[in-house]
């Protein structure tokens, strides 16, 4: 059986998502929603209280504004998971490398992404983004989005509540999956659609940092054949700082530029961040 997760920010999920589960998922399900319209818990914690709740051997924590197009989507997700007992994590975005620099899962070079989602746009339109897969249907990844997570329960893995908030929870749970051991991927064999998108701000930056503080022992980590990320630990350095300084973390903005000296001594990049950072 499989327990479909979800963190409503209303007091219950839209019938159109009841229905749309029902009609697409083709195996044996259970909902568990936790109502979370007054705020009441993070991410971590509403998810860790479905978990404790579930009755399923696969956990699938997704959205509350999707709509899932794939029929059957359940039976495939049996099917990997039956297929290979080291796979933990199954995502439909993922990324096979993360920069010990914050970052968003997606900030890593373009051969390493694989996505299969239709995105709605803030204008009112809609993209198929279709990335990777170029060879297979399933790809290897170190993490995923967290649109729709669907996990291997093992009764041991969960959120680590030391995070708060609503953002990372995705690279939060992949990372805890791959302390155990077990491997990640990401699917085109599933598809949806999602309605919103998620906001870079300062709860964001904080969470960046405090996941940082958690797994930077684990970071770099690559499984890409792109094996130097120099690069892009300094372009992710160079974003991340730049918008903590620009949502006024600037103490925060200075001990991650240190970090860039570090690996680039010379750039013009330093004078004019120092220029924006004494303003």
């Amino acid at each position: 059986m499989i327990s479909i997760i979800i963190c409503s920010r209303q007091t219950n999920i839209s019938n159109s998502l009841k229905d749309n589960i029902a009609a697409t998922i083709g195996c044996e399900y259970e909902l568990i929603v936790i109502d979370n319209s007054e705020n009441k818990f993070s991410i971590f914690e509403a998810y860790n209280a479905g978990i404790i709740k579930s009755k399923g051997e696969i956990l699938c924590f997704i959205h509350d504004d999707i709509n899932i197009i794939t029929q059957n989507w359940g039976e495939i997700l049996h099917t990997i998971f039956k297929d290979d007992q080291k796979i933990g994590l199954i995502g439909l975005a993922g990324a096979k490398s993360k920069t010990k620099m914050p970052s968003a899962w997606w900030d890593c070079p373009n051969e390493d992404l694989h996505l299969n989602i239709v995105q709605h746009l803030k204008n009112k339109g809609k993209e198929h983004w279709l990335e990777g897969f170029k060879n297979n249907s399933i790809e290897e990844v170190i993490a995923i989005d967290g649109v729709f997570m669907a996990a291997r329960k093992t009764g041991t893995i969960f959120f680590n509540e030391k995070m708060t908030g609503f953002h990372n929870y995705d690279l939060n749970f992949s990372f805890e999956y791959l302390k155990k051991g077990y491997r990640i991927i990401a699917t085109k064999d599933i598809l949806l659609e999602h309605f919103s998108r998620g906001t870079i701000n300062k709860d964001w930056c904080q969470s960046a940092i405090a996941f940082y503080k958690l797994y930077k022992k684990m970071l770099p980590l690559s499984l890409s054949e792109n094996s130097n990320l120099k690069q892009q630990e300094i372009k992710n350095g160079k974003v991340f700082v730049s918008k903590l300084n620009e949502v006024g973390l600037k103490k925060q903005a200075f001990y991650f530029w240190l970090k860039i000296v570090r690996l680039k001594p010379v750039s013009t990049f330093h004078f004019e961040f120092l220029k924006e950072l004494l303003k």
